[in-house]
């Protein structure tokens, strides 16, 4: 299944009812006045955030979404049956935004926040609201009035405690796996991940949770549209921890650990320079193909020196589970200080 963040759709409010044409009639009162009533109101849109959604899937094959229009006014002064509201469930960190006045609208971040989208029409006046002193029979009434209607543009972010990124194949979704609930596939090829996937790690002993973010890999360009692009980064927005991946397999020569590190970073800094202001850690991955670690410690302490924004760095191999009990507890102490 795709996982859609972005959609684009039309909203449109319901027509208010038009008001009724109508004279008062009994037995003994042939010549009664009039007692046209008023037509309902269109119903309105709303959108709703729900915590169980996590994704714009729903809203792909369907662009369009109208409110029921207000019904006509009747007669013994009778006002018309307003149109039902249509309320539309988005997920947690949507942005509602106005796309002819490009305005955010709204951004709804806590479970259950409601916004009134699109107003519905009032309805028309019956004709028992023209009577007068001088027209006590009037034939006049108003239509419903349209409700407004506007091209939406919606915007999902997700959010994460923790963002995970890397190059093709560095092992972050088989990481992730193992330490969260989360459900990715594992394979030896580029792009395993071609959405972002959220998981869990539990915290035993205080029975929380902290989510953990899987993207796409990042690879050379991906800024001009390479590969899978950039756009997923924007999800790292809320995180407060990145953990960069790399293989220690692919370190060489021509890509040593600095090369690595600066075609990730690189790219980021074309999206978004103040995400380098996070925390980042580093993970050398698969040290169970590695002979020399001693080695591979002292090029990187050697390395790390000129990045101000690296703070740790872990050996670790997700296969075989070496390092990965360590990396866990640290991460549960950087966020339960």
């Amino acid at each position: 299944m795709k996982f859609f963040d972005e959609v684009i759709i039309d909203i449109k409010a319901g027509k208010g009812g038009n008001g009724c044409i109508s004279f008062h009639r009994a037995k003994f009162i042939p010549k009664g006045g009039p007692d046209g009533g008023n037509g309902g109101k269109g119903g309105n849109i709303y959108f709703i955030s729900n915590n169980n959604i996590n994704n714009l899937n729903y809203f792909h094959n369907r662009n369009t979404y109208i409110s029921e229009n207000g019904f006509k006014g009747q007669n013994s002064q009778c006002t018309g049956k307003n149109g039902k509201d249509l309320i539309i469930q988005v997920p947690i960190g949507t942005k509602i935004i106005d796309m002819k006045k490009k305005i955010v609208l709204v951004f709804l971040k806590k479970n259950k926040q409601i916004f009134l989208a699109a107003k519905g029409g009032n309805g028309g006046l019956g004709n028992i609201n023209f009577k007068s002193s001088i027209n006590r029979t009037p034939y006049k009434r108003t239509k419903g009035y349209l409700g407004q209607k506007k091209k939406i543009k919606l915007e999902f972010i997700l959010k994460a405690d923790i963002s995970v990124l890397g190059l093709p194949n560095s092992g972050k979704s088989t990481f992730i796996k193992k330490i969260s609930s989360a459900n990715t596939k594992i394979g030896n090829y580029f792009f395993t991940t071609t959405k972002p996937i959220l998981g869990v790690i539990k915290n035993k002993l205080s029975d929380s949770y902290i989510s953990i973010l899987d993207v796409p890999s990042i690879i050379k360009k991906s800024s001009i549209g390479k590969g899978l692009g950039l756009n997923f980064i924007k999800h790292f927005k809320y995180c407060k921890l990145l953990l960069h991946f790399i293989d220690v397999s692919s370190i060489d020569e021509k890509n040593n650990i600095s090369t690595i590190i600066d075609i990730i970073n690189f790219e980021i800094i074309k999206f978004n320079k103040k995400l380098l202001l996070k925390e980042q850690w580093l993970i050398f991955n698969k040290i169970d193909l590695l002979n020399n670690k001693n080695k591979l410690i002292y090029y990187i302490d050697k390395t790390l020196i000129k990045y101000k924004f690296i703070k740790k760095f872990y050996l670790i191999s997700s296969i075989r589970n070496i390092g990965i009990k360590k990396l866990y507890i640290d991460i549960l102490k950087y966020f339960y200080k």
